[in-house]
């Protein structure tokens, strides 16, 4: 499974390359809702891509992007000073006595600081940084290409799709974790995916992908594979636009990575999973299919490119 990647977060790649189109009013209300209070997740690299508004839609978001950091500061601020007070009070009572309660405090206390920090520094910075800034996990936001109307269209949707016509518990699992609709398997696509598979396809296109692997010991590693060719990936999706039937929820846009068998090299590292990552040249293809002929689609799975993939344990 596709546990993470670093993505083109900036939509102009996708304008700049592909001469796509930006469903600016989808990204429009992405932040209002986000500004709203939604807990949405934006990557930073997004958030970057209006630091410098042209239209008054990406006024519109530039604004809120600022008072969003704005808030997030003075919140982590506040916090900071809180848990500051904490390790003081705590290393306090550790000159008088050792306690367990005290060197707790001192620990999460200082951890907490400088994760406010970081924030805070993450909040104010303006330049990208792509391997920070990039990542997507699931339920994370990112820009997807997709053909609507015969137009190459770029549109922000949610790395875990939820298909049309699914109740919203599809996302969790009955432990509630993130249910694994982020990626559709290749031997599933003509039975849970039908009806996405040959009607809406998208491409999302990344630098890296990361998984999580149990090494020797047991416990799990976040791993980061590149293809050794350096080549951005052209990762094959599917995509659905999920409307609740009672009208309370809002509209979600939603996709998900598909995988297969893995790379010899990928399962050498410990993992069965591997996305797809077609030829440019099957990209017009792939996202106009014909729903009467899927072998076709199979087909473009099939010449896919395979290139080397490194992979190195993540920072």
């Amino acid at each position: 499974m596709c546990y993470s990647a670093e993505v083109w977060a900036d939509y102009h790649t996708y304008v700049r390359h592909f001469g796509a189109d930006i469903d600016i009013a989808a990204f429009v209300q992405l932040y209002l809702r986000r500004a709203e209070g939604v807990k949405w997740k934006i990557p930073k690299g997004m958030d970057l891509s209006f630091k410098d508004p042209q239209t008054p839609e990406e006024r519109q978001i530039h604004d809120l992007i600022k008072h969003y950091n704005a808030d997030l500061i003075s919140a982590s601020e506040q916090e900071m000073f809180k848990q500051s007070k904490r390790v003081a009070d705590a290393e306090r009572k550790l000159a008088i006595k050792e306690t367990k309660a005290a060197l707790t405090d001192v620990r999460v206390g200082t951890n907490k600081v400088k994760q406010m920090k970081r924030w805070i520094a993450d909040a104010m910075r303006s330049t990208v940084d792509p391997e920070k800034d990039n990542r997507i996990w699931p339920d994370w936001y990112a820009p997807v290409l997709i053909v609507e109307n015969g137009k190459k269209v770029v549109r922000p949707m949610r790395y875990h799709c939820r298909p049309a016509g699914h109740d919203p518990s599809v996302d969790r699992t009955k432990n509630g974790k993130v249910s694994g609709t982020y990626n559709a398997r290749r031997d599933n696509l003509t039975r849970f995916w039908r009806k996405q598979f040959g009607h809406t396809h998208g491409l999302m296109l990344a630098e890296q992908f990361y998984e999580m692997v149990e090494g020797p010991d047991g416990t799990s590693h976040e791993v980061q594979f590149n293809p050794s060719t350096g080549e951005t990936m052209y990762i094959a999706c599917l995509w659905s636009h999920w409307v609740d039937p009672n009208g309370v929820e809002p509209d979600l846009y939603s996709f998900a990575a598909i995988t297969d068998e893995p790379e010899p090299e990928v399962a050498a590292a410990g993992h069965d999973r591997t996305i797809i990552n077609i030829k440019p040249e099957f990209a017009d293809a792939w996202l106009t299919p014909d729903p009467n002929n899927l072998e076709a689609l199979f087909a473009i799975f099939d010449d896919r490119r395979h290139p080397y993939y490194e992979h190195r344990l993540a920072a």
